[in-house]
């Protein structure tokens, strides 16, 4: 039986921390402050939205919303970014992607300033996790599974660690993330041949590969740490599920995070902890 590394302590841990500092600032009379900029209504936006706005109450940290139509014109869009970055009573912008197609998203994205850019979506973002240039935060979701990590006391250290995954949202942030902790690191992807064989050999697996359940028993051997990323929508079994077949991996495996209850559980405590840190270094 493989070990549960549960979300529920490592967000208890962060949320902790994060009111401490929210004290701290307060002493200092700053309130921190997470802008949300959201184009349209789109269902999961809205949903995230709420959860956010909730766990940012709990901690004593502020939210100002920003919410535009479906149909904004780029140049609106754009002045609304720049208000953002010119307010300093803001301390972090969440920014929904994917954009309406009408919209360029790089150029968006680009424009949004890398210091409350708290969920990593700008190229300088990246850049400062490629080359530890400490610029920007990292993506929230590859933070999460660095924070699980930690919260476990899991060293990567002289590891190999398997990434399942190529995005700029985990895959190839949380391959620079492992290195920076001395892990030794492969990127699997959809054109990776003989992939079971590669994963096997690995001690930490990190899976973001966007399929239901895609990564079954053969993929796994005894005393492995497995992050699963995924969170996807299961038909058949009516029910939330994740890219590792659970059922199959946990028998096997020395540690798993489940799914729901982990990776996504932690990556809001993550994008608020990233405001608190903004806020911190004003």
């Amino acid at each position: 039986m493989a070990t549960i590394l549960k979300g529920a302590d490592v967000v208890t841990a962060l949320n902790n921390k994060i009111m401490e500092d929210v004290k701290t600032l307060e002493a200092k009379g700053i309130s921190p402050t997470l802008a949300i900029l959201r184009v349209g209504d789109k269902l999961d936006d809205v949903s995230y939205e709420n959860t956010a706005m909730k766990r940012a109450d709990t901690v004593g940290i502020r939210v100002k919303n920003v919410t535009l139509p479906i149909d904004v014109a780029q140049e609106e869009l754009l002045k609304n970014i720049e208000a953002l970055n010119n307010d300093s009573d803001v301390h972090g912008v969440l920014m929904f992607r994917p954009l309406p197609r009408h919209l360029d998203e790089r150029v968006i994205c680009s424009t949004l300033s890398p210091k409350k850019d708290i969920d990593g979506i700008t190229e300088s973002s990246l850049a400062g996790v490629f080359t530890g240039s400490g610029i920007g935060f990292a993506p929230c979701t590859a933070q999460a599974c660095m924070e699980i990590l930690d919260y476990y006391s899991i060293d990567c250290t002289g590891k190999r660690a398997v990434v399942v995954g190529r995005s700029l949202v985990v895959g190839k942030p949380v391959a620079m993330m492992l290195m920076a902790k001395n892990a030794t690191v492969t990127i699997c992807h959809t054109r990776t041949i003989d992939m079971p064989n590669i994963t096997k050999n690995a001690e930490i697996v990190i899976v973001a590969a966007g399929q239901i359940e895609g990564l079954t028993k053969e993929y796994f051997s005894p005393n492995q740490v497995v992050i699963d990323v995924g969170i996807n929508w299961c038909n058949e079994k009516n029910k939330l599920c994740g890219d590792v077949k659970f059922d199959d991996a946990e028998p096997i495996v020395g540690a798993i995070t489940p799914v729901p209850g982990g990776v996504g559980t932690v990556t809001t405590s993550v994008l608020l902890s990233n405001v608190i840190k903004s806020a911190l270094s004003v």
